[in-house]
Formats: C-alpha cells, sequence, structure tokens
C-alpha cells in the first residue's frame, strides 16, 4: 500500500513559478510509473504529466509543454512537478498519482490547490 502526499501548491501571480512535491511512503515507488493530473473547478481530471520508473521518459499534455517539468527522486521516494510561467487557466488541484507495475493497482494523493490569480 502506497500513500501520496503532495505539497506546495499555493496562490501565485500569472508568470510566476511553482514547485510541487509528492512524497510516497508504505512502499518504494521506483518501479512506478508516476503522474501529476489536475483538476479544475466544473471540469474533468485530466492528466498533467507522466514519467517513467527510472526517469527516462516523460510525457506531457500539451498545454503545459515548454513550461512544466515532471521530475523524480527515487531515494528520496519523491516526486516533482516544476511548474513556470503559470497561467489562470493553470488553477486546479493537483494530485499524484502511482502506477505499480504489472498489477492494477492505482494509488492516488488528496491533491494540493494551485491558483493562478493577480
Amino acid at each position: 500500500q502506497v500513500q501520496l502526499v503532495e505539497s506546495g501548491g499555493g496562490l501565485v501571480q500569472p508568470g510566476g513559478s511553482l514547485r510541487l512535491s509528492c512524497v510516497a511512503s508504505g512502499d518504494t515507488i521506483s518501479a512506478n510509473l508516476m503522474g501529476w493530473y489536475r483538476q479544475a473547478p466544473g471540469k474533468q481530471r485530466e492528466l498533467v504529466a507522466t514519467i517513467t520508473s527510472g526517469g527516462g521518459g516523460s510525457d506531457y499534455t500539451d498545454s503545459v509543454k515548454g513550461r512544466f517539468t515532471i521530475s523524480r527522486d527515487n531515494s528520496k521516494n519523491t516526486v516533482y512537478l516544476q511548474m513556470n510561467s503559470l497561467k489562470p487557466e493553470d488553477t486546479a488541484v493537483y494530485y499524484c498519482n502511482a502506477r505499480p507495475p504489472f498489477t492494477s493497482m492505482v494509488y492516488w494523493g488528496k491533491g494540493t490547490l494551485v491558483t493562478v490569480s493577480s
């Protein structure tokens, strides 16, 4: 069983930056595909970025390409999302997601709120 706790959200002005962290406990996430999702008010949850177990591969939704960077430190059981050039439309609750290999299990954190507003 993996527990995920996100942090780093907050209020930021347009054009600003935030770094989200997702710390895992209960088991190692080194073999897991990890991802960040977000859900804006009144909208469905959407995939923002994923990163492979070794960190060598990542993918992003088009709207954040060139602005967001996902990374991981398996020695700290932690995944990060660096968000630059933030826009009001990035406002959402951001969730961390873990998918262990060879199972159908999916783990979610409780989310951290990011608000981009002047």
